[in-house]
């Protein structure tokens, strides 16, 4: 399972409720949460590892860069509003919250959504078998995928944490601070001590795990070689957000919304070093099953890089041109939570209904990404129509 198959939007945990929102970061989590359903629609399209008939050397290309960075930055971006929250309401609030706006959704979808997702996977496989049948093996014998949502336990279990953290301590996230209100002026400085946290956490553990493995137990499961990652970009997300967020690197008027091309930079140099592992692995290692220490630890250096870096040139983006005004992503932005919890099934039944049509796969995954966006919106805005679910979506 990769980690495209198994995600986005709290950031997706929700801003909290404010006099005036940031509409940088709202439209950045907007923009990530279609970025995810462009992932999932394009990946059995891709040459490398395709499911369909149908396949495209381009996709790979997307579904290469876009699991190299976006769930980070969903974390990222999830860490950035807990502080305060912590700082504004009593534990229990908070865990009442957390439980409602993360766990009640993950429950539901463990048990619904899944499921259904899964079955046009199995019926290419098994024609006959029943939704029944199929649905009471998943949740009794297993196996029993989480698909995109391991990001919403995942999240929660760090969003719990942070309570514990915030209790013995309210300054424990200083330091972060004071390296993004350093940020403000000098990014690059904040950029370097991203990715080397990053890199001291992943690089070991891709190169123990590699980059394959996942723990699972149930519906629960989180990428062996990712999950200290993903928690240090909670917690770094978290340090920024902890205090003087007007003042810190995500300043509207800071260093990094004034940037250029420089993050562009340096987000292809890493991007196209990843590649050239990846040709050397297929080319002249003969793709093994095992890969060499040496190759591990350089795939995950090259990947910490791009990944801060891409992180870092979209937020430059949206702080810099997309802080005022009106954006094609601001009437999905309330709906952005409740599409990625929905659009798993709405995809996989969509490629399931493409399977066998004769045309090139730039068509077909048009149509499931156009679709997909259009569907999980609808059934979105219609299930926050329900009494009681817009405190959840």
């Amino acid at each position: 399972m990769s980690i495209s198959s198994s995600v986005a939007s709290a950031a997706i945990q929700a801003v909290p409720k404010a006099k005036t929102r940031n509409a940088a970061l709202d439209r950045t989590r907007t923009f990530l949460t279609l970025v995810v359903l462009l992932h999932h629609a394009v990946i059995p399209y891709t040459y490398y590892g395709h499911t369909d008939p149908k396949s495209w050397i381009g996709f790979d290309c997307v579904v290469l860069a876009t699991d190299s960075f976006f769930m980070a930055m969903f974390f990222f971006l999830s860490g950035l509003f807990v502080w305060p929250s912590l700082a504004r309401k009593s534990p229990q609030v908070f865990l009442r919250d957390r439980l409602l706006r993360l766990g009640l959704p993950f429950a539901i979808a463990a048990l619904t959504i899944i499921p259904i997702a899964y079955y046009a996977i199995e019926l290419r496989q098994h024609p006959d078998v029943s939704f029944a049948a199929f649905w009471w093996k998943t949740v009794t014998v297993g196996p029993w995928p989480s698909g995109p949502i391991w990001f919403v336990w995942v999240l929660l279990a760090f969003d719990l944490t942070a309570s514990l953290l915030y209790r013995l301590s309210s300054r424990l996230l200083d330091p972060i601070n004071r390296m993004s209100l350093r940020g403000y002026d000098r990014p690059a400085e904040f950029y370097l001590f991203l990715v080397a946290v990053t890199a001291l956490l992943y690089v070991p553990a891709r190169v123990y795990f590699g980059p394959s493995k996942w723990f699972e137990f149930g519906p629960f499961s989180v990428q062996a070689s990712r999950v200290l990652l993903y928690a240090a970009y909670f917690f770094i997300g978290a340090g920024v957000g902890a205090a003087h967020f007007n003042r810190g690197i995500l300043s509207a008027d800071g260093r990094l919304a004034k940037s250029g091309w420089g993050w562009v930079i340096a987000t292809l140099v890493p991007y196209c070093l990843m590649w050239v592992l990846i040709y050397i692995k297929r080319g002249i290692l003969g793709n093994p099953p095992v890969l060499p220490h040496w190759y591990e630890a350089s795939y995950g250096v090259f990947f910490v890089a791009f990944s801060a870096a891409i992180l870092f040139a979209i937020l430059a983006f949206f702080l810099r041109f997309r802080q005022s005004g009106w954006s094609i992503l601001d009437p999905m932005q309330n709906d952005a939570y409740g599409m990625f919890l929905v659009h798993y099934p709405i995809v996989l039944w969509l490629q399931y209904w493409l399977f066998d049509f004769d045309v090139p796969a730039i068509v077909k995954a048009a149509v499931a990404f156009v679709l997909t966006v259009a569907l999980s919106w609808a059934v979105t805005a219609a299930l926050r129509r329900i009494p009681g679910a817009t405190h959840v979506l």
